[in-house]
């Protein structure tokens, strides 16, 4: 294992200061691994890095050497400081990433030698590949991938002898040669390594959610969630798949309520769950993106829960572990169904609780709306969805802000908002009217992929709606969201969003909708063949060979033999391969021919000096550019490691500028 340290003292010994292209390149190298990691540090540490790293180039290129001790070790323990400072920690994903992007930046104040170049590059793709913590996409992998070029050119520039390096095309081509060469024995690694149970690094920080969806719920906390356009769910259906106003996922459900938030409360969820009477419509399977939480979104109504998960009393799921990669699950619901008509004393009184001093005025329309409907659950939540319909409320993602009192200042000041907003004060309204009620939070809506035959479900596509007590029937869902813009029901969250209720033509043409299935198709492949590639998979993964399950010993005799003969297909391409030299060689070639129409043919065995000298003699009116030419080809061949470029491009010109004329007899 590479050791990486960031020494206080100049390198030692008589190795030769490192050329100005090697060291180029190491800059590069170490730019592109802050560049990757960049999504995921403070926006601050990653300038100052990109600072420090400019100004070293900078620095040297103006014939700086080595920076002092006295300043690399003051930087070394403000870094340090730093990132203990923002994370409280120097252990776990985030900080060690930091620390690591951070040390490696800080190494090339000290890199003057090839020693301290090549420990800073192999310390440089640990820190390339750390970022796959973070992100394992297919694009996130083809920039990790591509980071390595200019690693491996630095390698290959280090090792030249001599002060020419070549264009910067001839510097990255064989790079980008020996990164594809790579991929045949990366691939095989990557399916006869053994898999460990559990990630070698420990589990992700479990704090951190990624689709956005909480247990509380505040009007304007969703609005960054609503304009995510990453997925969250692909959902395959046996069958045909519900008609878009009916792709309700649910996820929370909300009781309490103290003026600003709505949270699940008290320990209503250790209670069975309510009973449901109907019969199963939908069978479908969810592959669901990585979360840190526990909650299965389920298409409203889930009959019951996954094999490792639970069903609770408000009839919402939640695994017993966190989603912490991709997690597959299967699921029935029903769509015609009728819950329970019994509403428990304890979450009745839940569902009715309201914060004392909030919304006086919408408490006093509630009451209006209860007197004149008689109590009817029903009744009154037509008058509010008729009050949204054609009250002059509007649908926006950027709300005016509200006031302390988030009801009335809703209701009869800003009248906009989003999915949170109607829902709230729907809910509000209803309970302000003596009808129990509570928020649901999820997905509803989607895009059919036809290409793949599923339905996928993005982040942007969360929302908020809510659930009414109608005695003798249940819990009945209510959308206000439908009543101000239908759109958000019957299209989804894209044309909602639209100022014009859809989509403008370019954006909906086939072409890019083909586009967009493809490349979704394509990412579920990823994550299924290759995220989703675990110790489970790898042990059955040579079933259709007759081997019913294979164990470790079984992958390392297969992973030995197969490197083995790769090896071997490697070194034997490369020692019997015909070789057919270089541009020089190729441009050598054609002056040969021209002299051999001239009458002068190389003999086997011949040297380039002396056929040249005795062209020349055979050819006296061109013995001058003869000579030229000679003298080029062996400066060229012969004087350095490898022909330099500015020389083979002259001694092209020159074969491309000779004529050959007769032999003289």
């Amino acid at each position: 294992m590479t050791r990486f340290r960031l020494s206080l003292a100049p390198a030692i010994g008589t190795e030769p200061r490192l050329d100005d292209r090697p060291f180029d390149l190491l800059c590069l190298s170490m730019a592109f691994v802050v560049g990757v990691h960049a999504a995921h540090l403070p926006w601050w540490l990653s300038a100052s890095l990109a600072g420090l790293l400019g100004w070293r180039w900078w620095h040297r290129r103006r014939g700086g050497g080595h920076v002092s001790r006295w300043v690399k070790l003051p930087v070394v323990g403000l870094l340090l400081a730093v990132v203990v400072a923002t994370y409280g920690t120097l252990f776990g994903r985030e900080p060690g990433s930091a620390f690591a992007v951070g040390l490696l930046v800080l190494k090339t104040l000290e890199t003057e030698h090839r020693r301290d170049a090549r420990v800073g590059i192999a310390f440089g793709g640990f820190a390339l590949m750390a970022a796959l913590l973070f992100d394992q996409s297919i694009v996130a992998t083809l920039i990790v991938a591509l980071g390595l070029v200019p690693s491996l050119a630095t390698l290959r520039a280090i090792e030249q002898t001599t002060p020419v390096y070549g264009t910067w095309r001839t510097t990255f081509v064989p790079a980008l040669a020996m990164l594809a060469a790579s991929v045949p024995l990366a691939a095989f690694a990557f399916l006869f390594i053994p898999r460990l149970e559990s990630p070698l690094w420990g589990a992700p920080n479990p704090g951190q959610a990624v689709t956005g969806l909480s247990s509380s719920m505040s009007p304007g906390e969703m609005a960054e969630l609503l304009v995510d356009d990453t997925p969250a769910l692909r959902v395959t259906f046996d069958g045909t798949p519900p008609l878009p106003e009916a792709r309700y996922f649910r996820a929370y459900t909300m009781m309490a309520f103290d003026g600003r938030q709505w949270t699940q409360g008290g320990n209503l969820y250790a209670t069975t769950p309510t009973p449901l009477e109907g019969t199963p419509r939908f069978r479908y399977q969810v592959a669901m993106e990585p979360t840190q939480q526990r909650v299965l979104p389920m298409l409203d109504m889930p009959m019951a829960a996954p094999a490792d998960a639970t069903l609770r009393f408000d009839r919402t799921v939640v695994a017993n572990e966190r989603v912490r990669a991709m997690k597959v699950y299967d699921a029935v619901a029903a769509v015609d169904y009728r819950l329970d008509a019994t509403l428990a004393p304890l979450v009745r009184r839940a569902a009715l609780q309201l914060p004392a001093g909030i919304g006086p005025r919408a408490r006093g329309l509630a009451q209006a709306w209860a007197d004149k409907y008689n109590h009817d659950a029903y009744g009154i939540a037509r008058a509010a969805l008729s009050m949204f319909r054609d009250g002059g409320y509007s649908y926006t993602l950027a709300p005016a802000p509200l006031g302390a009192d988030r009801i009335d200042d809703f209701l009869f000041a800003t009248r906009e908002g989003y999915c949170e907003y109607y829902a709230s004060s729907f809910t509000f309204l209803m309970r302000a009217a003596g009808v129990p009620a509570r928020v649901v939070t999820g997905y509803q809506g989607g895009y059919w992929n036809r290409l793949g035959s599923y339905l996928l479900v993005k982040r942007a596509d969360a929302h908020a709606w809510s659930e009414v007590w109608i005695d003798g029937r249940g819990w009945v869902r209510f959308d206000p969201t439908g009543a101000v813009r239908p759109e958000r029901v019957s299209l989804g969250a894209s044309a909602a969003a639209n100022a014009g209720g859809g989509s403008t033509s370019f954006f909906s043409g086939e072409w890019l909708r083909q586009a967009r299935d493809r490349w979704d198709v394509v990412n579920q492949w990823w994550n299924e063949a290759v995220n989703g590639f675990d110790a489970l998979r790898q042990s059955g993964m040579l079933q259709p060979f007759g081997i019913r399950r294979t164990d470790v010993g079984d992958l390392a005799l297969i992973l030995a033999v197969g490197c083995s003969l790769l090896v071997a297909m490697a070194l034997g391409w490369a020692l019997f391969q015909r070789r057919e030299g270089d541009a020089l060689d190729a441009w050598m070639r054609r002056l040969q021919r021209k002299l051999a129409k001239a009458g002068v043919i190389r003999r086997t065995g011949e040297g380039p000096r002396h056929f040249m000298a005795r062209a020349a003699r055979s050819l006296p009116g061109q013995r001058n550019a003869l000579e030229r030419l000679s003298e080029l080809y062996l400066a060229s061949r012969y004087a350095h490691d490898e022909p330099p470029p500015e020389l083979v491009k002259q001694f092209r010109q020159r074969v491309r500028e000779f004529r050959a004329r007769g032999v003289v007899k």
